[in-house]
């Protein structure tokens, strides 16, 4: 006979932010309706609301007396024992032994005298990792192993009713199992102690319904068997299905006799909304034990119709229609409290997911809190929920009785697609028939793995293919989900490569799609040290979220790429008339029932205190037809004079009204720098010549050259302040051998030519009356592949306060990982961030940023500001890498302030392993085909802009034409007057 450990739990913990003055009230009943179960918490609900419980440890710190400790917590994180993190065996080596404490806990509580005839369970959401118990002295039962499982005791015979009763517990932080040791403790996270999930009592009329467990198929079969408790006499099983609202759908009655132990429920309901990640459509059903008319009991669970199918060597089917997991690996985890966590936490990391447009989340590697899965059942996410097992397996007799407790209590969740037998190795595979054994609707299992030949229910979810071998796995005959791609460790994986790989697996018929390692950094608050937060090392800094869910750039890239609405245009076509190709990547969804925006926009100028940019016009456009998984175009009316703005802005939002992404396409260069630059002045450029040096002066901005090299030597800026910048420009690929020095007097100014041997051909540098420089220079590379190129300088970044910026951001990009940035004025101070470790201050400011049109520096010496007269300008600022390790990942270019046409591709910790390059995760991920001449305009004003505005007027249209060439940017550039 199947027992609920959870009967009416999931209809308790409801979806509402509880504040502290509601939790001090310990009582919560399911319904003041005679017939109900009914709940007494004796801890706290969550991380927030912790009840105060007597505590003994027996080890580490706090050890030796008793003291009091929060339940529900991990009890490092109240100050007891000592941390662990799961593969501490590989630094300490084969003999270390984990800190094996023991928590022993005791508490009074009172039970009321009305439960005396009811049968009373002691239920334990999650303890970490044996738990024995007592009641009043006497054993509630078999010792409990296994941390993420629900388990419970009857303890209807050993309580005082109306009176006060003691609850003892002795958790051990390792198993006496060593099989429940191997797939729980000796992994790849943080491993802890203590009662982690909430404890209560459960009390139920002695005539009860212990389980219901539902089938409800796409089509509107539905099923449930029913399991009736304790039955004295014949009776009546009433079942009503509803909407949320309340609305009767559908209403049967069974008879049960005393003697049953199940009773089957079968109905059809005509033309129900279907449940799927893109419309988590619920329904309930209402279930009476009735005897003459009278409700002895009665419990309520939510459901959904949903449909899964593998169609071997075909691919995944929900309701029919062929689906690509767009998912990701989540741990639960919150810096300050572990494993413990709140609704909120749940609800944020879902709503994180569905932000970055995905529709799947992995739990890795055990089940999770029960609201987590309510949330995924209530918002839209395909759940593969995980017996634990990481690289090791469960003993056949300790998993059999954690995958029953672990069905038993998800089971009913329309969100769950797939029961993952274990995690790389740890799959025991004489478990795959438990979980069909207790799953009344018979999910597929899978055997989510790290070595090939491990496939499973036609289903190959093989970790950490690069691009090629992925391809041919595809090509193959199995259907490939990878359940562990994309190792996002530092600023690695995640969206780097993505946009290749997704593109990838959405053209390949037997993709399922795949799971990137992970969602968040665990990086935990240390209680021993000072509370800083430790990723230990390597081994835990590898989400696209920080700890505190902080926003990495690979965040907004997946945004983009997994975008239902998928956009490919890059730039306005010169010959623009509004339409738009477009292809929709929803399974389910007509882009007639998504809503779009545009805008036309005018940035703000690096002297303007506010940042961003100014909407002009705006308006909706009438969104297409399009059906799931096809292509069109769709059409914006944009006014006439539409070219005479900075950019023009589209906003995509889902039919429940979320923004899924907003595209971004700025003007030329020309428009946009025509607003800052100003290339006039009425005073010459004075000159000063020694044997050395070189000095240009325009007003009191001044230049002065090394003649001996032809790079700065030293800068002034309009407000008489010396400016460290210099050392340049220099090639940071090819070489460049100084050869001579020119100069001569223009009308607009002074040139400044510096010649050389080698690649590069020169660099010719002019000061205008305004004090604006501009620098045109050539290289020519030969034929070959390059880390990057550009031209490079220096200047000390201990003197650099941010930096303001029109271009793509506000992150950095790297030449696999350009999505997720758009267009805009954008300011970042200066921060030292390393991705994946602390302080976690994001966006990064060190890195390379794309696109840059201009970008202001703000430093202790002043500001300065550097323009690019072509596009596609990235920028690189300051010294920082992608990937730690023995020698950083990847090299950076010589200087620390460059200029570039060309940068590198990141990889991901497990990629570097195999070959120490990138190029294996595919082709934007190659190295730069390099070969030929590049020619490019950069312009410098070494002071504040708005001093320049005060003694000088914006150049005409005549000096822009003059300036700027329509002709495509890869023609020669246009020379200036007099070369």
């Amino acid at each position: 006979m199947k027992l609920n450990f959870l009967a009416g739990c999931a209809r308790i913990l409801k979806p509402v932010l509880f504040t502290a003055s509601l939790l001090i009230v310990n009582w919560y009943e399911a319904s003041a309706q005679l017939g109900s179960q009914q709940i007494k918490y004796l801890s706290g609900r969550d991380n927030r609301t912790k009840v105060q419980w007597d505590f003994y440890c027996t080890g580490g710190r706090k050890s030796g007396y008793w003291t009091k400790i929060a339940v529900p917590s991990c009890w490092e994180q109240q100050g007891f024992g000592a941390y662990n993190y799961g593969r501490d065996y590989k630094t300490y080596g084969k003999n270390f032994r984990f800190a094996d404490e023991q928590g022993i806990y005791k508490l009074n509580f009172a039970v009321p005298k009305a439960w005396a005839n009811m049968d009373v369970y002691l239920v334990f959401e999650g303890s970490m990792t044996d738990t024995e118990v007592k009641i009043n002295g006497k054993a509630t039962g078999e010792k409990h192993q296994g941390a993420f499982y629900e388990f419970k005791y009857n303890i209807s015979n050993k309580l005082k009713f109306g009176s006060n009763n003691l609850l003892e517990a002795r958790v051990s932080k390792m198993s006496a199992d060593a099989s429940v040791n191997n797939a729980e403790r000796l992994a790849d996270y943080w491993v802890f102690g203590g009662i982690f999930r909430p404890v209560y009592l459960a009390a139920y009329p002695k005539q009860h319904i212990s389980h219901i467990a539902i089938d409800a198929k796409a089509n509107g079969d539905f099923k449930m068997q029913v399991y009736p408790e304790h039955l004295k006499q014949n009776m009546q099983v009433v079942t009503q299905i509803t909407d949320l609202k309340g609305k009767l759908l559908k209403s049967m009655t069974a008879n049960v006799r005393s003697t049953d132990s199940v009773v089957n429920i079968a109905a059809k309901v005509n033309n129900p909304l279907q449940w799927t990640s893109e419309t988590p459509n619920l329904y309930k059903v209402n279930v009476a034990l009735k005897s003459g008319g009278s409700t002895i009991y009665q419990t309520t669970e939510k459901f959904g119709f949903r449909t899964i199918e593998i169609r071997k060597g075909d691919g995944i089917y929900i309701n029919g229609v062929n689906v690509k997991m767009k998912g990701i690996n989540r741990h639960s985890w919150w810096p300050e409290t572990g494993r413990t966590l709140n609704d909120d936490i749940q609800l944020m990391d879902v709503k994180l997911m569905k932000e970055m447009n995905m529709n799947a989340v992995r739990m890795s590697h055990y089940p999770p809190d029960k609201k987590f899965l309510e949330i995924c059942d209530s918002l839209g996410l395909y759940v593969l929920d995980e017996l634990a097992g990481w690289q090791k397996a469960y003993s056949t007799a300790a998993g059999k009785k954690l995958v029953k407790e672990m069905v038993l209590r998800d089971e009913n969740h329309p969100s769950i697609i797939f029961w993952d037998n274990g995690n790389e190795g740890g799959t025991n595979k004489e478990l795959d028939q438990e979980f069909v054994k207790y799953d009344f609707s018979k999910r597929p299992v899978i055997h989510p793995h790290h070595k090939p030949g491990n496939a499973f229910n036609g289903i190959d979810c093989n970790h950490y293919e690069d691009y090629y071998s992925s391809k041919n796995i595809l090509n193959d005959s199995l259907i490939y989900m990878p359940t562990e791609f994309l190792h996002a460790q530092d600023d690695g994986g995640g969206g780097t490569a993505m946009a290749d790989f997704w593109d990838l697996h959405w053209k390949s018929k037997r993709s399922g799609g795949g799971f990137i390692w992970a969602l968040v950094d665990e990086g935990i608050v240390r209680t021993d040290q000072n509370n800083i937060v430790d990723v230990n090392g390597v081994n835990a800094p590898d989400g696209v979220l920080g700890p505190h869910r902080e926003k990495e750039g690979s965040f907004f890239a997946l945004r983009e790429i997994f975008s239902p609405v998928h956009i490919t245009m890059k730039d306005l076509p010169a010959n623009f008339n509004g339409t738009i190709p477009v292809e929709n990547r929803f399974h389910y969804t007509n882009l007639n029932q998504c809503t779009f925006n545009w805008e036309l926009i005018d940035y703000r100028k690096p002297n303007e205190t506010d940042g961003g940019y100014i909407t002009k016009k705006k308006g909706t456009l009438t969104a297409p037809s399009i059906v799931p998984v096809a292509a069109g175009n769709m059409q914006i009316n944009l006014p006439t004079d539409w070219k005479s703005y900075d950019a023009l802005t589209l906003s995509a939002y889902d039919p429940f009204k979320n923004l899924l992404y907003r595209w971004v396409w700025k003007n030329t260069n020309e428009r946009l720098l025509n607003k800052v630059m100003d290339l006039t002045g009425t005073k010459p450029v004075q000159v000063t010549e020694t044997d050395s040096t070189l000095l240009l002066k325009a007003g009191t901005i001044s230049m002065t050259f090394n003649k001996r090299n032809g790079q700065i030597l030293s800068m002034t800026g309009n407000t008489g302040d010396n400016l460290s910048f210099g050392s340049g420009p220099m090639p940071v690929s090819g070489t460049a051998t100084f050869k001579d020095i020119r100069h001569r007097t223009e009308a607009d100014g002074e040139l400044v030519e510096v010649t050389y041997t080698g690649d590069m051909k020169y660099a010719r540098w002019k000061m205008f009356g305004s004090g604006w420089v501009s620098l045109d220079y050539e290289y020519d590379l030969p034929k070959g592949d390059y880390p990057y190129a550009g031209i490079t300088f220096t200047y000390p970044e201990n003197f650099v306060l941010g930096a303001k910026w029109l271009g793509k951001g506000p992150y950095r990009v790297w030449k696999n990982r350009l999505q997720g940035v758009v267009d805009n004025v954008w300011e970042n101070a200066y921060n030292n961030t390393q991705t994946g470790s602390a302080p976690w201050i994001f966006p990064e400011f060190k890195g390379y940023f794309a696109d840059i049109a201009w970008m202001e520096f703000n430093t202790v010496e002043g500001k300065f500001v550097v323009a690019a007269k072509e596009p596609n300008l990235y920028v690189r600022l300051f010294d920082f890498y992608g990937l730690s390790g023995i020698k950083p990942f990847p090299s950076l270019p010589s200087g620390n302030l460059s200029f570039l046409d060309a940068i590198p591709a990141m990889g991901t910790k497990l990629g570097l392993k195999i070959d120490g390059s990138t190029a294996k995760l595919g082709p934007l991920s190659e190295a730069n085909h390099l070969g030929g001449t590049t020619k490019r305009t950069l312009y410098f004003y070494f002071g504040l802009l708005e001093q320049a505005g005060k003694n000088t007027q914006q150049f005409t249209r005549p000096v822009v034409d003059e300036l700027f060439d329509s002709s495509p940017s890869t023609a020669p550039a246009k020379k200036l007057k007099g070369q």
